[in-house]
């Protein structure tokens, strides 16, 4: 039996999940019990609610401070669940993107720290694809205000191009562009997908496959590893990277990310400053045309994955979990699966990782949260993604 042909038959079992029933955006929750995932370390099984359906929903967050989940949609809306009491509602002031393939509005993120204030008026950050000259196109990060006064709809206003992705290039595909908040609130971390040119992520004198370190209103950070170079040079924290889906923080204040392979190969990177990834002179996995990539080597002078899946997993996005209320979940990473069709659970030894177990959907996952009480908050993928809410069963 080949290696594909045994995890297949291993996870089988593992991918016979209880279906939800869908519901329209106004209707009521729906609930079923999810199937016990295998494993002596699976910790917990849980109870999915539905909470209606959305047009390709990309990403998510809660306003800090508030049961407010607030959703992105690729072809440029989004919208916002008050989980309290299942309420709809809709944002206005969206920017103009360039949709298609991969492309469109896609991260949002709220400057930490402000719930304080006690006002309604929160600063918002959003990524999206911006066209440009002769069927070029690049990603972008917005900052604007957001206010939501009224019951059912909140307003952006002063939405203003902050960062952009360089150079601007032809395709639709890689965009990555996630956004993460340091734990001390002072900078953002952007990722930069390779925008599937390949070659672009080794060199330092564009953004391409990279990560990047700003100031909060998009400026290169002091202290970055290539200031001396000048811009864009200046913004890049890490390179050689393809394409980044998920970022997050752990507990220690580290930054790690995972990203897409080619043909096999994803992986899950603790994030260094200085530090080159490897894309695509090194990957675990192949070119599509079945050509070899040289897997990385202790002697490569690469920077190395902390795990790696061939079969891939399609992370779609990832989150440290923190809270409580599932038991023995408390900082192993969540990371939301698209053709695994799963939750992927991760534990973290130093700076190594092993995946635990998989909980799986039966459904593309494009995103997996953290709400204010511990529960998960899950997104399917596609034009009737459903919002799930995860709760210990």
């Amino acid at each position: 039996m080949s290696r594909v042909s045994m995890i297949a038959a291993t996870l089988a079992p593992l991918l016979m999940a209880a279906s939800c029933s869908i519901g329209s955006s106004t209707d009521g929750p729906t609930s079923t019990p999810s199937p016990s995932p295998t494993g002596s370390e699976a910790g917990f099984t849980f109870a999915k609610t539905a909470h209606g359906s959305f047009s390709q929903p990309w990403a998510e967050a809660f306003l800090p401070g508030t049961k407010l989940l607030f959703i992105t949609e690729k072809a440029g809306t989004m919208k916002f669940v008050d989980t309290a009491n299942g309420r709809l509602g809709t944002v206005t002031g969206l920017p103009n993107v360039d949709y298609g393939g991969q492309g469109g509005l896609g991260d949002v993120a709220f400057l930490p720290g402000e719930e304080a204030k006690g006002t309604t008026a929160r600063t918002i950050y959003l990524s999206w694809v911006e066209a440009g000259p002769s069927d070029t196109r690049g990603a972008v990060v917005g900052r604007g205000t957001l206010d939501c006064q009224q019951a059912d709809e909140c307003a952006i206003s002063k939405l203003a191009v902050i960062w952009r992705q360089t150079p601007k290039v032809s395709g639709r595909g890689h965009y990555s562009h996630r956004i993460a908040f340091s734990p001390d609130g002072k900078y953002l971390f952007v990722t930069s997908g390779d925008r599937q040119k390949f070659d672009p992520a080794q060199d330092t004198t564009n953004t391409l496959g990279s990560v990047v370190r700003l100031n909060l209103d998009g400026t290169a950070a002091a202290g970055n590893p290539l200031e001396a170079k000048g811009s864009p040079s200046n913004q890049i924290w890490s390179w050689g990277h393809r394409n980044l889906l998920g970022v997050d923080f752990d507990a220690q204040g580290r930054l790690w990310e995972v990203e897409h392979g080619p043909a096999g190969g994803d992986e899950l990177n603790l994030v260094r400053k200085g530090q080159n990834y490897g894309w695509p002179v090194r990957s675990n996995g192949d070119n599509y045309d079945g050509s070899d990539i040289p897997d990385h080597t202790a002697d490569d002078g690469f920077a190395k994955p902390a795990i790696s899946w061939t079969p891939v997993i399609a992370p779609g996005n990832m989150t440290f979990y923190s809270g409580d209320l599932f038991p023995g979940l408390k900082g192993d990473l969540l990371i939301a699966g698209l053709s695994s069709e799963a939750i992927v659970r991760v534990r973290i030894d130093g700076e190594s990782a092993r995946e635990v177990t998989r909980y799986p959907m039966d459904n593309r996952i494009r995103s997996v949260i953290e709400g204010p009480d511990g529960a998960l908050w899950v997104l399917e993928d596609g034009s009737d993604g459903r919002l799930l809410e995860l709760r210990p069963q």
